[in-house]
Parts: structure tokens; C-alpha cells; sequence
């Protein structure tokens, strides 16, 4: 970094500072001066023709004519002041001369009328007049210099900001922040160890990114280690995983942990809407990095510049970040070397990436920081209740079981939540309930207290959770049912909460007991309503709908289409579809299939199971929230390997009576 001169020493000569705040204060000063330091009101306009007549009174002291602008000056003898006050704004007589001006036509003659008027005056009453021309010099000068000075220091001022973001902050930058030449300067921040406090340590979970960026910092501190074997140290490294997951935390724990220098910069900072700034910092900071060697580049959020090219949007193809792109393409693997600097790079849009840049030889590596599993969550949750003053009950490990899904932003998010709500009920420490509503409320959202909602709208909407409560405990493909609640959170009146089990492949039998349980709502609904169907099934639609077309479209789930996938792994950019109408044809009329299989399926088990179902509905009124345990009171254990098999056997009982119903029926009618 650039070190500030040493004026300690006598022989040196002492660096004057000019400080441009100080010019700043002195020409506000000046200009307020100008326009508030008159004294009073301004002079006010009057006809020749009152000027003569005060004149011939004897009110006027002195008149001062400017011959080429035609203009004279009034100034009152000091005890007629008080006659003229009402010709003044409030009764405010200037307190400084002049106090009237008057404008006259160029055929008039100063001498001559001024002379007259005092001639008819006696000796004591003449006034004195002042003729003479303006020369303008200062008034001239000052219209040239002012605007100038205005400018110079406007645009020093706007110099020296830019200065401070883009050249001031740089690690090794030249200049100082009056440069405007840094703007081509890479703002690339050299870590300051003593000011990175994060290590490996405090990164819980993640333990195949962990190991796998340990790996990196270690070629660096070790770099013999690997080459006597002939190995190479890898050129980049790109963290790629959901947002949240930590992916930034990972690189500040690099930082931390490296004895070597760490440059960090943000994919945004490169671009700029001046042309060729962008690759002119990539060089820049490369050329940093060079002279560092062996360090670490981290650049955050990579897509902004990285993004593939031709597909920029844009109206040119020779955009600014093709351009930075094309430059950071060659300073990572070009026809020069850059050994000893790697590259670590993080992103939660890896498929939109540029090919190039993703090639081994650039970014060897790909290290997936994906969402935490449970004992991952535990090690996270650990990590953010060390602050906590949490109650003697609690269960950890529960709270874990029930954040499936949560990265480590949400979890934090938990922890904080589940504090400030103990806080608002004057707890003197967090428990397990805290922690619960903490969850309910970064899922659900907050809860909607003052909603009123009709007798009707509460029986419709506890019906319509019971429908999905009750498929989703008895089919063995659907997730467990933790909760269902009739309180209104964020947009939904009532939410059914599921706890996704560890999986990481669904079998198509698991798809469709998820979309028959995402359906029930709406069948329970038509049930109890008489058939006629309302608008709180949207977003069970909405995600059933997306689950169809991916099981036949994706998966490769439909005998009749076949095991076609029309996926596209880079993100999408076909503007045509890639199949014909007749097979979109298809594709439509097995999604409605299978969502008609699944619609008739839930009918039958929610009507074979309408006794549990009204007594859950009328539980819901009641408590307006219920637990696993209710249903479980009901329904029995929640359906596993031989839950389909109960069911099976239900079914097999129900047609039976509803044969046995048919063979009486005609015995009844005869």
C-alpha cells in the first residue's frame, strides 16, 4: 500500500495540504455576503418625475447618475426618511443608500436638467449630484472568473469522491484521491489480518467446501509439497450454491487463515459506464496480484461479469463487460503466466456462466456449497446461540429436525428471531416455543392478527388444511406433518407445515402422493361447500402443476412421451420449444391425466376418511393450531412402508360394502 510521506524529518521540505472544504466555506461565505449583506430592503423603483418633485421639496441628498446605463441613485436627507416608510415593504426604510432608483430615456441630459432643478433651490437645499460612466472592469472580470472558479471546484470536488471509491481505497493504488486518472484502477481491497477476525473455525458445516478450500490455502503455504510430485497448483477455484449457504463466509475464512495476501473484489465493480474500465481494472488488479505472488484473488459474485457471451443484454454485441470478461478470460489462462495467483470466485448463478471461464485451466475446480443437512444445521445453530441466553430445556436437536431446508442465513435469521420474540413477551430466557414461532415466522411470515375473517371463510379454510393434513398423514410418500394452523400469515389464511425428509432423489410414487396431498385442499373444500370451489387453492395449484409437467416434461415419468427430457441444464435460452405441437399436444394431455388420477385419488381417501377429517376440521376452530400428536390421536402413526398397504386394505373394505350396498339395493327396490 502506498505509505504517507515522513514530514518528521527537519532536512525534508513540510507537504503543504490544501483542504478543499476550507475554499469551499470561504465562497459560500462570499456569496451569502453578497446577497444578504445589503442591510435592509432594496431600493425601491420611482418616475423621474417624484424625483424632480423631491428634489424641489428638499428630501433628497444626493443623486448618483451612471450616464451608460441611464440609471440614477436616490439617496434621502437622514430626518425625511419616515415620510417615505410606506413605500417600503413592512415600513422598513434601508438603512444604507441608495433608497430609490429611477430609469431614464438616452435623450436624457444630466447636466443640464440636474443643473436647472438647482438653480431654482436655494444654496442650503441644492442637492449633489454625482455624474460619471461604469467601467465594468471588475464586473467583466468577475463574469469570466466566477463561473470558472465554480466549475474547477465542482469538478475537483466530484474528482476527489471518485477518487476515494475507485483509486483512494485500492490496494497499492497510485495517487491520491484528487487523481482522476485512478478511475481505470482496479478497487480491489487488500485484507488487513489484523481486521479479519473470521477463520475456519467459525465456519460450522460445510465440511466437503471446507476441506476443499483448506486444500487451496495449504497449496500456498506449501507450494513444494505438491510440485516435487510433479503436480501443479489449481489456477481458480468457484464456490457455487444457493444464496445464503456461505459462500462469502467461506472466502473472508480464507482471508483469515492465509499467510499470503488477499485481494477481494465484487463482479459489479469492474463494470463501469465509462468504455474499457472494467477490463482496465481486471489488468490492473492482476497486475497487483503479480507482484504479491503467491496470493489470493476473490472475486464475489462473478455472474455480474462473467455472464456467457452474446447473450448480455444489451443492444451491442461489443458490450463493456464482454469486454472486461474477454480480459479477466486471458489474465486467469492467456499467453502469459500468472503462477502463484489463485483465483476464488463465488456465485449462485453457475449456469448462466460463460464456457470459457469454466474450463479447467481457469476455474479447475467447482466446489458446490450446498444446504445444510441436520448435523450441519446443529454445528450452525451451534455457532449462532453462543451469544443466546437460552432456557434449560432446549432441545437442539429439535429445532434442527424441524429447519430442513434452512442455509445458514435463514438459520442465523431463526436465532435473531427467536430472541427478539422472547424479548417482546418479557422472557428472561429463549426456549423451544420461541424458537418455534421464530420458524413459523421466517416461513410463513408475519401474523396477521388484526385479519377478520367470516364464520364461513375460518370453516372453509380449516376444512381445506385438514385436506392436505390428512392425505399427507396417510400416504407414506408425503412428507411428516409437523403442524397445521388457521392463523393468517403473510398471504395464506392457514398453513400446513411439512418436514422434508434428507432425501435427494423422489420416486415418481413420491410425486404423486405430493400432488395428492397438494390437491386435497381444494376436494375437501368442494366437499363441504356443496361442490362450488374457491380461490385458496392457488399456490397448491401452482407448485402441482409445475410437479406434472416436470415428472412428464423432465423426468421422463409418462409411458406415452417416454424417457425424453426437454431440460435445459444452461438456464433456459431457447426462445422455440424443442419438441413439435403434436408432442406439446402430448405432454398436455398426460400432465391432465396424471392431475385428474391425482384429483380423483385424494376424493376417495378424504371421503373414505371423513369422520377424522370433520373432527380435525373442528379441532383447527377450535385451537386454531394443532400438532403431529392430534393427528396422530386420529389417524394413528403417520403411514410408512406398510401405510400404503393399510390404505390398500381400507380401500379393498370400502368396495366391498359398496358392493354389498348394490346386491341390497335391488332386494330394497323389489
Amino acid at each position: 500500500m502506498a505509505q504517507k510521506p515522513n514530514n518528521n524529518n527537519p532536512r525534508k521540505p513540510k507537504i503543504i495540504r490544501i483542504n478543499l472544504s476550507w475554499l469551499y466555506i470561504i465562497l459560500l461565505v462570499a456569496i451569502g455576503y453578497m446577497l444578504f449583506a445589503q442591510g435592509g430592503p432594496s431600493p425601491q423603483k420611482i418616475e423621474w418625475a417624484e424625483v424632480r418633485q423631491m428634489m424641489l421639496d428638499g428630501d433628497v441628498k444626493e443623486i448618483h447618475f451612471v450616464r451608460n446605463d441611464y440609471k440614477g441613485m436616490v439617496t434621502i436627507q437622514p430626518d425625511k426618511l419616515g415620510k417615505f416608510a410606506g413605500r417600503f415593504a413592512g415600513g422598513k426604510v434601508p438603512t444604507r443608500s441608495p433608497h430609490f432608483f429611477f430609469l431614464t430615456s438616452t435623450h436624457f441630459e444630466p447636466e443640464e436638467v440636474f443643473a436647472d432643478i438647482n438653480s431654482e433651490l436655494p444654496a442650503e437645499s441644492q442637492v449633489k449630484i454625482v455624474i460619471e460612466n461604469d467601467s465594468r472592469i471588475w464586473a467583466n472580470i468577475l463574469e469570466w472568473i466566477v463561473p470558472l472558479l465554480l466549475l474547477f471546484l465542482l469538478w475537483g470536488w466530484m474528482f476527489r469522491g471518485m477518487g476515494r471509491q475507485m483509486g483512494g481505497g485500492g490496494a497499492g493504488g497510485p495517487g491520491g484521491g484528487m487523481n482522476p486518472f485512478n478511475v481505470g484502477k482496479s478497487t480491489g481491497k487488500l485484507a488487513d489480518k489484523d481486521k479479519v477476525n473470521v477463520t475456519f473455525k467459525d465456519v460450522a458445516g460445510l465440511y466437503g467446501a471446507k476441506e476443499e478450500v483448506m486444500e487451496i490455502v495449504d497449496f500456498l503455504k506449501n507450494p513444494k509439497k505438491y510440485t516435487t510430485l510433479g503436480g501443479k497448483i489449481p489456477k481458480g477455484a468457484l464456490l457455487v450454491g444457493p444464496p445464503g449457504t456461505g459462500k462469502t463466509l467461506l472466502a473472508k475464512a480464507v482471508a483469515g487463515e492465509a499467510d499470503v495476501p488477499f485481494f477481494s473484489i465484487s463482479g459489479s465493480d469492474f463494470v463501469e459506464m465509462f468504455v474499457g474500465v472494467g477490463a482496465s481494472r481486471v489488468r490492473d488488479l492482476f497486475a497487483q496480484a503479480k507482484e504479491k505472488a503467491p496470493c489470493i484473488v476473490f472475486i464475489d459474485e462473478i455472474d455480474a461479469v462473467g455472464r456467457a457471451r452474446g447473450k448480455n443484454v444489451g443492444f451491442s454485441s461489443n458490450d463493456e463487460r464482454e469486454n472486461t470478461l474477454n480480459q479477466l478470460l486471458t489474465e486467469m489462462d492467456g499467453f502469459a503466466s500468472n503462477s502463484g495467483v489463485i483465483v476464488l470466485a463465488a456465485t449462485n448463478r453457475a449456469d448462466i456462466l460463460d464456457k470459457a471461464l469454466m474450463r479447467a485451466g481457469r476455474f479447475d475446480r467447482q466446489i458446490h456449497v450446498t444446504l445444510p443437512d441436520l448435523n450441519e444445521r446443529k454445528d450452525i445453530f451451534k455457532v449462532h446461540i453462543k451469544n443466546l441466553k437460552l432456557a434449560p430445556d432446549f432441545d437442539l436437536e429439535l429445532i434442527a429436525k424441524n429447519t430442513p431446508g434452512f442455509s445458514g442465513a435463514d438459520i442465523a435469521n431463526v436465532c435473531n428471531e427467536a430472541a427478539l420474540t422472547a424479548a417482546r413477551k418479557n422472557k428472561k430466557d429463549i426456549n423451544n416455543q420461541d424458537f418455534s414461532d421464530a420458524v413459523d415466522r421466517v416461513v410463513g411470515g408475519i401474523e396477521r392478527k388484526k385479519t377478520i375473517m367470516s364464520p364461513d371463510e375460518k370453516r372453509l379454510t380449516a376444512y381445506h388444511e385438514a385436506g392436505h393434513a390428512v392425505t399427507g398423514w396417510l400416504l407414506p410418500g408425503c412428507d411428516p406433518v409437523l403442524k397445521v394452523s388457521i392463523i393468517p400469515r403473510g398471504q395464506a389464511l392457514g398453513i400446513t407445515w411439512m418436514l422434508p425428509d434428507e432425501k435427494v432423489t423422489y420416486s415418481k410414487s413420491d410425486m404423486l402422493d405430493n400432488m395428492c396431498s397438494l390437491v386435497s385442499g381444494r376436494v375437501a373444500e368442494e366437499i363441504v361447500n356443496d361442490g362450488v370451489p374457491c380461490t385458496g387453492a392457488l399456490s397448491d395449484f401452482e407448485r402441482m402443476t409445475k410437479m406434472a409437467y416436470a415428472m412428464v416434461s423432465y423426468y421422463g415419468m409418462s409411458k406415452a412421451v417416454g424417457n425424453i427430457s426437454f431440460y435445459d441444464a444452461n438456464g433456459g435460452y431457447e426462445f422455440t420449444k424443442p419438441y413439435s405441437e403434436k408432442t406439446a399436444e402430448l405432454i398436455d394431455s398426460e400432465v391432465k391425466a396424471i392431475v385428474d388420477e391425482v384429483t380423483e385419488r385424494a376424493r376417495k381417501i378424504l371421503t373414505d376418511n371423513w369422520d377424522g377429517l370433520s373432527k380435525l376440521a373442528g379441532l383447527l376452530i377450535e385451537k386454531e393450531v394443532i400438532m403431529a400428536e392430534d393427528l396422530e390421536k386420529l389417524f394413528g402413526p403417520k403411514a410408512g412402508k406398510h401405510g400404503e398397504e393399510r390404505l390398500r386394505k381400507e380401500e379393498d373394505k370400502t368396495e366391498d360394502k359398496a358392493d354389498e350396498a348394490v346386491e341390497e339395493k335391488p332386494a330394497e327396490h323389489e
